[in-house]
């Protein structure tokens, strides 16, 4: 962490930095919880691998939709001199309202969405519905996961990125970099249940005979994070 703030504050190229903030968001408390259950998602298509890190790719891609397109909302905003306190508070207070409770309710859908006989878009986890709606999951995930701005992830978006993209000539790239830095821990575990681990024999056999408790494993934790999401909101 410390080489981290140090690289920062030695006024390196907007990229790099953009690329640093990232990382350091994506190691913040409330990011990684939502990154840690992106994992869990995209690991129950296990027995295909290159899904597996497609889900990876297409999650991060939907970090990239929502952080770029709040971005370039705000940069011209804050080009014309203007605040964005009161967006960054509006953001962070209504996303955190809308996560917590989605999270909850898309666990509960992935636990009883079957005995109710109701459609499971893309968080179904029968083999048969991954390769159908598994993707559009990863992606919708990353979009939602993308508005858990908690303290110290806001003030390194809102107080850091924003400001630094505003002042510069290619400023709208930065968020798209930014994204990219936040998702990379999904990418590389998505990469190494692919392309690693998922080519160990003894392994792969053991998932496929706790495949049918996985949907389970996953609606837990979802449901545990969203759990998280709501105490740090009304505590």
């Amino acid at each position: 962490m410390e080489w981290i703030q140090s690289i920062l504050d030695s006024g390196t190229t907007p990229f790099i930095t953009a690329f640093l903030l990232g990382i350091l968001t994506a190691i913040s408390p409330c990011p990684m919880a939502t990154n840690i259950t992106a994992i869990g998602y995209i690991s129950k298509s296990i027995e295909s691998q290159h899904r597996v890190f497609w889900n990876g790719i297409l999650y991060t891609i939907g970090r990239i939709i929502t952080y770029a397109g709040i971005g370039f909302i705000i940069i011209p905003i804050l080009q014309k001199g203007s605040s964005i306190y009161f967006i960054q508070k509006a953001i962070s207070h209504y996303s955190d309202a809308i996560i917590a409770p989605a999270l909850i309710l898309i666990g509960l859908f992935m636990l009883l969405g079957k005995k109710l006989n109701l459609r499971q878009f893309g968080f179904s986890i029968e083999s048969k519905r991954v390769k159908q709606g598994g993707t559009l999951g990863a992606l919708l995930l990353g979009i939602l996961f993308s508005f858990a701005f908690c303290p110290s992830s806001g003030v390194l978006y809102f107080g850091m990125l924003i400001p630094l993209a505003a002042n510069e000539t290619n400023g709208y790239l930065l968020p798209f970099i930014y994204a990219i830095a936040s998702g990379m821990p999904v990418i590389v575990v998505a990469w190494f249940l692919a392309y690693s681990i998922a080519n160990i024999g003894k392994f792969y056999q053991s998932i496929q005979n706790i495949q049918k408790w996985m949907n389970t494993i996953i609606a837990l934790l979802f449901i545990a994070v969203g759990i998280y999401y709501a105490l740090i909101l009304w505590l």
